[in-house]
């Protein structure tokens, strides 16, 4: 066990994130990452591509769309991103689906696919004769009454989809606009071997410590044996909230001082800062919060409000104006505009930004 100081540990999960300003391409960005989360919720940009921009800045969205449904180095599963490399990992947590029944979402898939066997033989048998199928092209057959759901509303289609994701009977093998386009997994993903269960685990909470550099111990913080800790330049970025930097809030609070909760469903009232908030990572450190909304029907990138971390540095409102810009001309922002809701160490330097 390789312990360090909470200091050291910012830096080595900084570095491991890339984070750093030493990433360089994308292909290479996602396979030291992990994976890449994916959710249409685009305030700013969707995470997957937020994700990327935080650590490559500009570049270009379509090389994803290039490597998952062009030359296939990477792949989409459960929501998720991730290298074609880690497709014997997924069918081993594909056969966990088929199998186990230890938690509530297993023994609820199970019980529904039970109770929609010929919907299911339906929706194979259309994917493979017309695929690939956007959900849209297939008919509800679901058995029961139709019950509103949270994510699906009344229409299961969806959650047939989903759930023959997770067994690995149907894999995305495109978008359109946006929507899943859905091909047999045999048809679109390589045969491959299935790892077995105890070497998924291994394998699964390895590459999760490598990536994230750190993870608390009993006695302090434990870094991984090949992470490599160093000075982290006072590079400014913007994370998404499903960066793994912060995607463990209680992780990010113990490690970095701060204190982050989405509050995107909470009410406007009742929100202590905004909807869609980003923290600010300046260097190893969090030093404030930001909310862009880009508008993309006007072109204008609006900031509604910047909150800095307490004793953040004062200079370092050009840094955070940088990054802004750099933000805006990914994104392809005509305009750039700032509320009045800003740190006034930093107002002149990020209004200069406009």
């Amino acid at each position: 066990m390789r312990l360090v100081s909470v200091e050291e540990a910012r830096r080595i999960a900084v570095r491991s994130q890339l984070l750093d300003g030493a990433a360089t391409d994308v292909p290479g960005t996602v396979r030291q990452l992990g994976f890449l989360q994916i959710d249409p919720i685009a305030t700013v940009a969707t995470p997957q591509h937020l994700v990327l921009w935080s650590r490559l800045g500009h570049y270009d969205t379509a090389e994803l769309d290039r490597l998952l449904w062009e030359t296939k180095e990477l792949f989409e599963w459960h929501a998720f991103i991730r290298p074609i490399e880690e497709l014997p990992l997924v069918r081993a947590f594909e056969r966990r689906w088929r199998t186990s029944t230890r938690y509530h979402s297993e023994r609820w898939v199970r019980g529904f696919l039970a109770e929609n066997r010929a919907f299911r033989r339906y929706v194979l048998r259309e994917i493979a004769e017309r695929g690939p199928l956007l959900s849209r092209e297939l008919e509800d057959r679901a058995a029961g009454d139709p019950r509103d759901h949270r994510w699906w509303g009344s229409r299961r289609v969806g959650l047939m989809l989903q759930s023959l994701d997770l067994y690995g009977e149907i894999a995305v093998a495109g978008r359109r606009e946006g929507q899943c386009l859905w091909d047999l997994a045999e048809r679109w993903l390589p045969a491959t071997e299935t790892l077995s269960t105890k070497a998924m685990e291994t394998r699964h909470a390895e590459a999760r410590f490598r990536a994230l550099g750190v993870r608390r111990a009993a006695a302090g913080w434990e870094a991984h044996p090949d992470a490599v800790d160093g000075p982290v330049p006072e590079r400014a970025t913007f994370l998404s909230p499903f960066d793994r930097l912060v995607h463990d809030r209680d992780r990010a609070e113990r490690l970095f001082d701060f204190h982050y909760r989405l509050e995107m469903y909470v009410p406007k009232a009742k929100r202590e800062y905004g909807y869609y908030v980003l923290p600010i990572l300046r260097g190893d450190q969090l030093i404030g919060r930001i909310e862009p909304v880009f508008e993309r029907k006007t072109g204008v990138l609006n900031v509604n409000g910047v909150w800095a971390q307490p004793g953040a540095p004062a200079n370092a409102g050009a840094d955070i104006g940088r990054a802004l810009r750099e933000l805006a001309g990914w994104l392809g922002a005509s305009k750039i505009t700032v509320g009045s809701q800003v740190p006034r160490a930093w107002a002149k330097a990020l209004r200069a930004s406009v």
